[in-house]
């Protein structure tokens, strides 16, 4: 059965992959597919070196007499248009908008987010549900419950992965980033040592609390920072930083412990699902909020210190959103049914056993516990494999792209939504096979998701280089790239979301969650560490330095060759992570 379901899941995702690439590669020979990142697809010999690419007159941003004349053509344009469509002036329009870097009206901006939150809505009302007696009072106080502290994890998360848009914009090198996202990795994986303990012994309302708390402060000092330094402070935001990520170690931990009180183990699997969409929900407001924000202000890339400057609302948005979480979470989170006055219920898990009578075991002796446990530590090193591919994705994905010359295409400028999509497609799909096809088994669902993970790497591959050969027939092979690494990042937030928001609570147990999501997590940020630095160190930085002080894009930056260590460092990665998640197939959590 397992070895049918292999070979059927492996032929429809080449079928899949296989139908998006003829599509994407005919879609790009067309004029509209995307003009400007075929143009942009480079080649070895036309890249200039850096000290031409100074040499270079420098661009000057337009003048606000210049910016209104182009703004009194685009209107003379558009009403022409709706009187009378005319490709000629629709490509005129469109040369006219980019030059301006033109804006779309706030309301168009603020569509996606409600479109993205009715589909939620309609996702998790239409969700498989396993019938276990539950009373409508029990089902309306728990989707409080996880509704107020899964959207202060969402959030924490656009408290995190705000730095990203930083680099984006120019607030940091490459190299910079990687380091302090490295360090950062680094804390948050060795604080699950303490905070796991800590969240099995205060409870989970407590630490989303601290975790909550803690992020606010950090990106308040770092909005600060920001606003009143003369140059950028690499020191200083990497101290705060590395101390905004140990609080936000509370918070996956806090999540699956409340969490894990209030689900049996047979509704876990949807509620690894549920798991994914808040994960996703706070990618989208990473992205596409960090994107609305920085344009806003006006900051495409950071032209002085007055630009840099600009940028603390990147840090003081999240800050403030997280604040009124706070109050929310003290209000209505409670740990426990029997906390908010229902009655607590047998879970299922590893805890049905050992009821529990107030005594502890010492957390070291748990942790060494579970680690001498085969199935908990091979769970671990899929998550360790998972943190490495998952932050390769979401936080060089948009780089790369734009190296090889697609950072135009639909994907690249919807990163946030698509990465939203991805989530909640991958999280609902691992959700729902995990509790109605594989009988609540979390290994199969891994192993079909990791197998999309090993195509896809793979399939980047030959895309870039027959694309490397030049000419603008070849480049069109880039097209699809942005599709795979969508895929790619359905896949391994599916995988994230089935082991860290489930697989850990059912192995843990209920007295032992905390311990259990620290020691897998922790493994996550381990591998998440290891692909900040290589690549940190490996891609080329975006922007050079000039000898006269002044920055220019880098010409390595656009050169294919510079780009390829990107997929072929996961290749390896996402072979292991497919070839463990066939060992715990059968795993289940015993009593």
């Amino acid at each position: 059965m397992r070895s049918r379901i292999l070979r059927l899941w492996i032929l429809s995702a080449l079928l899949a992959f296989g139908a998006v690439l003829v599509w994407s590669w005919w879609r790009g020979g067309e004029a509209e597919a995307s003009p400007v990142a075929l143009a942009a697809a480079p080649t070895a010999a036309a890249t200039p070196t850096a000290a031409e690419a100074c040499a270079a007159p420098e661009k000057k941003p337009l003048t606000a007499d210049q910016k209104a004349a182009i703004e009194r053509q685009i209107e003379a344009l558009e009403t022409q248009l709706a009187a009378r469509p005319d490709p000629a002036l629709e490509k005129q329009l469109e040369g006219l908008k980019k030059q301006l870097k033109y804006e779309q009206p706030l309301w168009k901006k603020l569509f996606p987010i409600a479109l993205l939150l009715i589909v939620i809505g309609i996702v998790v009302t239409r969700l498989p549900r396993v019938e276990l007696g539950h009373s409508e009072a029990f089902r309306r106080r728990r989707l409080l419950n996880w509704l107020i502290i899964g959207f202060t994890y969402s959030f924490l998360y656009m408290a995190r992965y705000n730095l990203n848009q930083f680099k984006y914009v120019g607030g940091l090198s490459e190299g910079e980033f990687g380091a302090i996202f490295g360090w950062g990795s680094g804390v948050y994986g060795i604080a699950f040592l303490l905070n796991g303990p800590l969240t099995d012994r205060w409870g989970g309302r407590t630490t989303i609390i601290l975790a909550a708390g803690g992020a606010a402060v950090t990106n308040l000092a770092m909005g600060i920072l920001v606003a009143t330094s003369a140059t950028p402070q690499f020191g200083t935001i990497l101290f705060l930083y590395c101390a905004n990520m140990y609080f936000q170690s509370f918070g996956a931990v806090s999540i699956v412990k409340v969490n894990g009180a209030w689900f049996h183990l047979r509704e876990r699997g949807t509620f690894g699902g549920i798991f994914g969409i808040l994960i996703s929900l706070g990618l989208f407001f990473a992205y596409d909020g960090g994107k609305l924000i920085t344009d806003t202000l006006g900051v495409s890339r950071i032209a002085d210190i007055t630009d840099y400057n600009k940028l603390q609302w990147l840090f003081f948005i999240p800050s403030a959103i997280l604040v009124v979480l706070v109050v929310l979470c003290a209000m209505f989170v409670r740990d426990t049914p029997s906390k908010a006055g229902l009655a607590d219920f047998d879970l299922g898990d590893a805890s049905s056993s050992a009821p529990d009578d107030g005594t502890r075991e010492p957390a070291l002796r748990v942790i060494k516990r579970l680690l001498s446990n085969p199935v908990i530590l091979t769970i671990a090193v899929i998550e360790l494999c998972s943190g490495f591919l998952r932050q390769a994705i979401l936080q060089w994905g948009r780089d790369f792209s734009s190296g090889v010359g697609l950072g135009k295409s639909f994907v690249i400028e919807n990163w946030g939504v698509v990465s939203c999509i991805a989530g909640i497609t991958g999280g609902m799909f691992a959700g729902a096979i995990s509790d109605h096809i594989f009988g609540s088994r979390r290994g199969p669902v891994s192993a079909v998701l990791y197998s999309l993970m090993v195509i896809g790497s793979i399939a980047i591959i030959p895309l870039m280089l027959l694309a490397d050969t030049g000419g603008a027939g070849p480049s069109a092979l880039l097209v699809p790239i942005p599709w795979i690494v969508a895929f790619m990042s359905m896949a391994i937030i599916g995988v994230h979301g089935m082991l860290s928001g489930t697989a850990s609570a059912d192995f843990g147990g209920k007295k032992n969650t905390g311990v259990a999501v620290g020691i897998i997590d922790g493994f996550v940020y381990a591998g998440s560490m290891v692909q900040s630095f290589i690549y940190g160190s490996a891609l080329p930085e975006k922007l050079i330095e000039c000898a006269d002080g002044s920055t220019r894009p880098n010409p390595a930056a656009n050169d294919l060759s510079n780009w390829t260590i990107w997929p072929i460092a996961m290749i390896p990665v996402a072979i292991v992570g497919f070839a463990l998640a066939l060992r715990v197939w059968n795993a289940r959590a015993g009593k």
